[in-house]
């Protein structure tokens, strides 16, 4: 078994980073335990006992005492338990996300609720920043490391790019509202499950419903099909304006690549730019964008 003292610092921080990219948090024992010794002595203990004319109780292994009984080791905080994604939790959503009558107010419901599993592992809750009354909305599909690390949506290197795309076409993150439709990250960057998803659609859709905006411009593959209902992929959806509708407001929405698909595939930045300046195009039809 490698031992940390066997690897050098960068070796080290490498493991570690892997292991936090893979979602892994939390330590479930302070001391290795060897199981194939286990093992071995379980089966041992059973041929010993077999040739007995009588039965004989199982010869047990000791248990080693739980980390809370060992004086020199503290007790690891308890976690909360896994909520269940089924159908009472949409319904608990939905009604948490009704009740709120402002942004603020939505924030607040969205961090008191327990009813899905990905907060249970999630270091933070990312909501909408900027600013709502821009009439601009932009949203991702759901947080990445560096998102969960600095507690705000699009951060990090594809965040940089963003703000240059946005600067691209004389937008700035501040100036308008960016949001995500999942609040907490999926461990190891994996897609939210279909009953993870339908339990945070009504705090984005509340969201949106609040903002009011005038035109959205939707990010990567998995927002494009949570909102336009299609299975495209988002070379097949992106590009073109559709209206989508949110409580009783039909709002303009283009898709297009989400910028850490364009820090994979830079080739396709011109199929971003491409999207962005039919974006800016109707930002000022709508008098939401003058320069």
């Amino acid at each position: 078994m490698i031992s940390a003292n066997d690897l050098s610092p960068a070796e080290l921080a490498a493991l570690l980073h892997f292991h936090a990219e893979a979602g892994v948090d939390w330590l479930l024992e302070e001391e290795p335990v060897d199981r194939f010794a286990e093992f071995e002595a379980m089966k041992a203990a059973r041929r010993s006992a077999a040739p007995a004319t009588q039965p004989q109780p199982e010869r047990q292994i000791p248990a080693r005492p739980a980390p809370e009984q060992r004086a020199a080791a503290p007790a690891p905080a308890s976690r909360p338990q896994p909520a269940i994604p089924d159908g009472d939790a949409v319904q608990q959503a939905r009604f948490a996300a009704a009740s709120a009558r402002s942004l603020a107010e939505l924030k607040t419901a969205l961090e008191a609720f327990n009813g899905c599993n990905l907060k249970n592992s999630a270091r933070s809750t990312i909501f909408a920043s900027g600013n709502p009354a821009s009439g601009i909305m932009v949203i991702g599909p759901a947080p990445g490391a560096d998102d969960e690390r600095e507690g705000t949506a699009f951060a990090g290197r594809q965040g940089q790019l963003l703000d240059r795309m946005l600067a691209s076409i004389g937008l700035e993150r501040s100036a308008i509202l960016l949001t995500q439709i999942i609040p907490w990250r999926p461990p190891g960057n994996r897609m939210p499950s279909a009953a993870e998803t339908e339990i945070c659609r009504p705090f984005i859709e509340r969201q949106i419903a609040l903002a009011e905006p005038r035109a959205i411009l939707l990010l990567g593959n998995y927002t494009a099909r949570f909102f336009f209902g299609e299975n495209d992929t988002i070379h097949g959806l992106r590009g073109r304006w559709k209206e989508i509708a949110v409580a009783d407001q039909i709002i303009p929405a283009i898709a297009s690549l989400h910028p850490q698909d364009l820090l994979t595939a830079p080739v396709n930045k011109r199929l971003a730019w491409s999207d962005l300046l039919a974006f800016q195009a109707r930002l000022k039809e709508l008098s939401l964008l003058t320069n």
